[in-house]
């Protein structure tokens, strides 16, 4: 269960960490958040895995929501480098892979579909939402195995915030 909750939360936190923004000469084409300190919400809107103990769902709704409040710097510089497509493509983690078979991202909308793969798993995930200049809304949708065999759903809600200039104890995103 800790492998797969981990592919979803990097695949969520990858997928807004690239969507963060749309710059105005851009508002049709690439995505580009604005440098400075992003603050994350997550909110686990649906965790249906049948038969799972209510002790286990509730541990792993804490695991999710424990992504709240997260603080990260991002320099003008990392900004100027991001290329969100090339990022989404890697999929999470080093070993992780993803193929889209939906894949739009353009004029403050982000709407991309496809399954994921790591150590093995594979998971059909999907992100739809709006991206804004100092501001992003996805609804992050996953299903697939269980180790154990068994299905599961899930569904996040994750908001990042452009809060103003980075902070001092802020870490600066890789």
């Amino acid at each position: 269960m800790k492998k797969f909750a981990a592919l979803t939360m990097a695949g969520a936190l990858l997928a807004l960490a690239g969507c963060s923004g749309a710059s105005d000469e851009n508002a049709g084409g690439t995505v580009k958040r604005e440098a400075g300190n992003w603050r994350t919400d997550v909110k686990l809107v649906k965790f249906d895995v049948p038969g799972m103990p209510d002790e286990m769902r509730e541990g792993m709704k804490q695991m999710m929501e424990g992504a709240s409040g997260l603080d990260q710097c991002f320099t003008q510089e990392q900004v100027d480098k991001e290329d969100i497509a090339a990022e989404l493509a890697k999929g999470p983690g080093k070993d992780g892979e993803c193929k889209w078979s939906r894949e739009e991202i353009a004029g403050g909308k982000v709407d991309i579909a496809g399954v994921c793969t790591q150590n093995g798993q594979d998971v059909d995930m999907a992100l739809t939402g709006t991206i804004e200049p100092k501001k992003t809304d996805v609804s992050i949708s996953t299903k697939g195995k269980m180790p154990n065999g068994s299905d599961m759903e899930m569904i996040m809600q994750m908001t990042s915030v452009h809060t103003g200039p980075c902070k001092s104890d802020a870490s600066a995103q890789k």
